[in-house]
């Protein structure tokens, strides 16, 4: 959607999208701010994550879920909500409470819990009989290592189980996980992720502009970026078409 036919803008899939997807995380707008962010960018935002555990504590969450769903986005409680439940035993209890939500879509996380790494495999293959999954592979710990081959080895093992998409884990604060702690790229691992998963697959969360403008110039247009702010959704599609000075030449 363009108000000029610029030519040589970079061609960008309609939704429903299977890739080039944008997730916004919503860290508690309230239903008016809801509706003015869909009014403004709806059209460029393809998830929305009700970020960490603010969907127990929002007010008219139904109603705010509705208006997601009304303009095709697909929403769900983020990955730490889902280990709030798993933590006390409640997996079962978990599953009251998004279907209850009318939710179509759920993450898998185990970024501050311990969990064995074939019970999250089981997780996602049994929320994957019903739901969109979401699986986020890497530590919100600092100091919790993780080499590069379990990575990659996580996201092969969560995709064969069904998840949808693997996200490769920043954190809102984007300086942990696929990052240094200055927020600059991980280069040996980002690049060991890209050779042995398809890009389609992955989601990066980017909530940064510098890292965001890292992976479309390197990963072009139509990357697949997560935990971006609410009120920068439009800047991000500038940064995709090469309309904003970071992109400008990108794609001429």
């Amino acid at each position: 959607m363009m108000n000029f036919d610029l030519p040589k803008i970079p061609a960008r899939p309609e939704k429903s999208r299977e890739y080039g997807l944008t997730m916004v995380m919503d860290k508690g707008l309230s239903l008016q701010e809801t509706a003015n962010m869909i009014d403004a960018g709806g059209e460029y935002i393809d998830l929305v994550k009700l970020g960490f555990g603010t969907s127990l504590i929002t007010k008219n969450l139904k109603e705010k879920v509705k208006l997601y769903q009304q303009a095709g986005i697909k929403v769900y409680v983020g990955g730490t909500c889902f280990e709030a439940f798993i933590v006390r035993g409640m997996f079962d209890d978990y599953l009251r409470y998004v279907s209850g939500l009318g939710l179509d879509t759920a993450e898998v996380s185990d970024g501050t819990m311990e969990m064995k790494h074939d019970d999250k495999l089981g997780y996602i293959e049994a929320l994957s009989k019903d739901f969109t999954v979401l699986s986020e592979v890497g530590s919100k710990i600092e100091g919790r290592e993780i080499t590069n081959a379990q990575w990659v080895g996580m996201m092969d093992s969560e995709l064969k189980a069904g998840a949808w998409k693997v996200i490769a884990e920043a954190r809102e604060s984007g300086n942990i996980g696929i990052y240094q702690k200055n927020g600059s790229v991980n280069l040996e691992l980002v690049e060991d992720i890209k050779n042995a998963i398809k890009l389609e697959s992955i989601l990066w969360e980017a909530p940064q502009k510098s890292q965001q403008t890292w992976f479309i110039k390197n990963f072009g247009a139509n990357v697949n970026l997560g935990n971006i702010a609410t009120g920068e959704v439009i800047s991000l599609e500038t940064l995709r078409l090469g309309l904003r000075g970071d992109t400008l030449l990108q794609f001429i």
